[in-house]
């Protein structure tokens, strides 16, 4: 958001924290709705506050996701894995769905940029984590659905896929830190990528931007890794 901002766009972002949402209006001046991104009347409420007080959508950013309650195969309850596919997997058609009809009624004419945050996990599941795994694939073929059909419909409507590796959030730091050997958990996130580090946030907005931006308006239906060569391939022995 901050990067979006610093580039002169005006923001509107959304979550279920109004607390924590407050210092991030302060800092960038963006306006935040309370609203779930599974929910289609939070997704009507939120259309009718883009025409009434932006008039336009020209980027839209599919960041929501959650591991809540998962599990291995043997393991996860039907309601995590409900939960998370309501989140992770309803929750972005839900984005698609809503940024498209935005973008379509644009005074200037149809056109925007939709970027879907998936997870290199996409590419290599996650055993323990079998409903993350699956809606963070299964949005990678959302993504390519949906650049084919806004081509042929010529609506000048582009989506594409980032996919990060480990990035080193207030989430992650938090988990490093709260582990009985943080020095240990720190290397184990870092040894993930053959760089030896972490992705910091500056480098996924980074991407973010340059694919919201004009300078990528022939990229479409793409997936983009952004995991340090995580998932490139073995490392050898």
């Amino acid at each position: 958001m901050q990067r979006l901002v610093a580039d002169g766009a005006r923001v509107l972002f959304t979550g279920s924290n109004a607390q924590k949402a407050q210092s991030l209006i302060d800092e960038t001046g963006a306006t935040f709705v309370q609203a779930a991104v599974q929910s289609p009347d939070d997704w009507a409420r939120i259309g009718d506050i883009v025409r009434r007080d932006f008039g336009r959508l020209d980027i839209a950013f599919a960041n929501a996701g959650t591991e809540r309650g998962d599990a291995n195969v043997e393991a996860v309850t039907l309601d995590a894995w409900n939960e998370i596919i309501a989140i992770n997997q309803t929750g972005v058609l839900l984005t698609l769905k809503s940024a498209i009809a935005l973008m379509k009624d644009n005074p200037s004419g149809s056109g925007g940029s939709i970027i879907v945050n998936s997870s290199m996990n996409a590419h290599r599941a996650l055993s323990n984590y079998i409903s993350y795994s699956v809606t963070k694939a299964a949005v990678v073929a959302m993504v390519k659905s949906v650049a084919i059909h806004c081509g042929l419909q010529r609506l000048n409507i582009r989506c594409n896929a980032i996919l990060p590796g480990v990035v080193e959030t207030d989430m992650i730091a938090g988990i490093i830190a709260g582990c009985p050997d943080p020095d240990a958990a720190r290397a184990a996130y870092e040894g993930m990528s053959p760089m030896g580090r972490m992705a910091k946030l500056e480098e996924i907005a980074g991407l973010v931007a340059y694919l919201s931006s004009d300078e990528a308006a022939f990229i479409n239906g793409a997936d983009y890794v952004i995991d340090g060569a995580s998932t490139a391939g073995m490392t050898g022995v």
